[in-house]
C-alpha cells in the first residue's frame, strides 16, 4: 500500500521533485556565473562555481602586461595572466553579495580581501580591500553580451 502511495505521489506531483532540486536560493547564488568585462573594457573574466564556492579567471585581455611580472614570487613572473584565477573562494551570503573571497591584482602583485555585489542582472561591483571593506577600491564589471 505504501509503495502505491509513493508511486502515486510521483505521478500526480512531478513538479515537487523539481522544486526541491532547483531551489531559488541556488538560482540567486549562481546569478554571477558567466562572463564579465571590467570598466575599461580591456579585460574579460569568467566567474564559475566549484562545489559551493565561486571563482573567476581572466579569459581575455589583461589591461596591460600579459605576464604576471609583478608577482612577489620571481618563479611566477613569467606566467600568463590569461587563464589565471584571480577571484578565489567566494561564498554567497544570501543578499546579492558574495564574500569571504580574495582578489589578486596583477598590477601590483598583491592579493586583497574582496566582496562581490550584484547591483543588477548585468552590473557587478567588485570591491577589493585591506582589513575592512571601508578601506578599499571598487570597480563595476558589466556582463559580457
Amino acid at each position: 500500500m505504501m509503495k502505491l502511495i509513493s508511486i502515486s505521489m510521483l505521478v500526480l506531483f512531478p513538479g515537487l521533485v523539481g522544486k526541491f532540486m532547483h531551489s531559488p536560493t541556488n538560482e540567486k547564488a549562481d546569478a554571477i556565473l558567466g562572463e564579465w568585462v571590467n570598466e575599461e573594457g580591456n579585460a574579460k573574466f569568467n566567474i564559475y562555481k566549484s562545489q559551493d564556492r565561486y571563482f573567476g579567471e581572466i579569459t581575455w585581455g589583461t589591461g596591460g602586461d600579459t605576464k604576471d611580472s609583478n608577482n612577489p614570487d620571481p618563479k611566477l613572473r613569467g606566467k600568463n595572466l590569461v587563464g589565471m584565477t584571480i577571484l578565489k573562494d567566494f561564498k554567497f551570503d544570501g543578499k546579492n553579495t558574495w564574500s569571504e573571497g580574495s582578489i589578486y591584482d596583477p598590477k601590483d602583485g598583491k592579493t586583497y580581501s574582496c566582496k562581490l555585489t550584484l547591483k543588477s542582472g548585468d552590473k557587478l561591483e567588485v570591491r577589493g580591500y585591506v582589513g575592512i571593506s571601508l578601506f578599499g577600491r571598487s570597480e563595476t564589471w558589466s556582463r559580457f553580451k
